[in-house]
């Protein structure tokens, strides 16, 4: 695949954003400065980039439980998540929501949520509302693998087939639902093929490849634009970190099961270390300008952490802001 360089750069730059600010929380999650629970993305950043620079700011997305990588590569602000994480009142959710509940409707980003297949129905309503106003923007929902062993995703494939919806269901098959590997709960393990019964188009996609991701990411958009959605993707790719924070040490019992050569083999398929191989083989950027857009990216990340760490928390006194129950 030819991209112009801009497009590239803006791909590497906005992935090693990513993978540096998730790095950065696990010295303060270890630490216990960080009190929500975070589920980091390293590893499967080129999903969230790929798809997210297909789409226009206008658009919509939806995330779930590891949505760090979607707010930032929908267009979010660092320093607003940075700044939620540390439960801050200038966090994007007033520091009330942490990592778990970001959003940002400036950006298209809808929110976030804990809940397991808790958007899906939410981003179909979304790609409804926009099919009846006819705005053009399409929505897109981010899931794991283990949402798809949840009734409401299937009610939302049905729907969304019946009404033509601009919508795209991003599956991001990691190969563990939290601690249950696939193959114990799926007869069949290619995912994609749920949608088939609804009569929607779908693929399966190497989702630590940025470039097939982007490629195949366009490729659904102009489907959603042209009236034909919706469209369903399967993205195999892989979390270098646990389930929940930086290494699944629960109560002091390591839980998390995966084989070490299956995480040895997923790091050679690292998604940034890819593009970056690809960069330099093409000669489209020189080592240079690799390395200034990695000090580019860490200035950025440390000031958004110090930011963080210097705003002011939510007061007692307000606790039952924003609380309409």
């Amino acid at each position: 695949m030819t991209l112009p360089k801009d497009i590239l750069r803006d791909l590497y730059k906005t992935m090693i954003i990513i993978r540096f600010f998730e790095e950065s929380l696990v010295e303060p999650i270890l630490k216990r400065e960080i009190h929500t629970p975070c589920h980091l993305c390293s590893g499967q950043e080129a999903v969230a980039v790929g798809l997210c620079k297909a789409l226009s700011k206008d658009d919509y997305i939806f995330g779930n439980h590891r949505s760090h990588g979607h707010f930032l590569a929908k267009g979010g602000s660092l320093k607003a998540l940075a700044a939620e994480i540390y439960c801050r009142e200038a966090g994007c959710s007033r520091g009330r929501g942490g990592s778990m509940h970001l959003i940002d409707p400036t950006v298209g980003m809808l929110g976030s949520a804990p809940i397991v297949a808790g958007t899906i129905s939410l981003a179909v309503g979304a790609a409804l509302a926009s099919s009846i106003r006819k705005d053009g923007r399409i929505s897109a929902s981010f899931f794991g693998d283990g949402a798809t062993g949840e009734g409401v995703l299937y009610e939302s494939m049905n729907f969304a087939a019946l009404k033509k919806l601009p919508i795209i269901f991003a599956c991001e098959n990691n190969l563990y639902a939290t601690h249950m590997p696939i193959r114990e709960c799926r007869v069949n393990r290619s995912i994609c093929k749920i949608a088939e019964s609804f009569g929607i188009e779908n693929y399966e996609v190497d989702g630590n490849d940025v470039l097939q991701v982007y490629d195949m990411a366009k490729k659904a958009v102009g489907v959603c634009r042209e009236g034909n959605g919706p469209v369903f993707i399967e993205f195999l790719t892989y979390r270098y970190r646990g389930h929940v924070g930086p290494d699944d040490n629960i109560h002091g019992f390591h839980t998390d099961i995966r084989p070490r050569e299956e995480l040895a083999h997923w790091l050679e398929k690292d998604p940034i270390q890819r593009l970056e191989r690809f960069i330099r083989e093409s000669h489209i950027m020189d080592e240079q300008e690799l390395q200034s857009l990695k000090r580019e990216a860490g200035e950025e990340v440390r000031d958004a952490k110090s930011y963080a760490e210097s705003s002011a928390r939510p007061r007692t006194e307000e606790i039952t802001n924003y609380v309409f129950a």
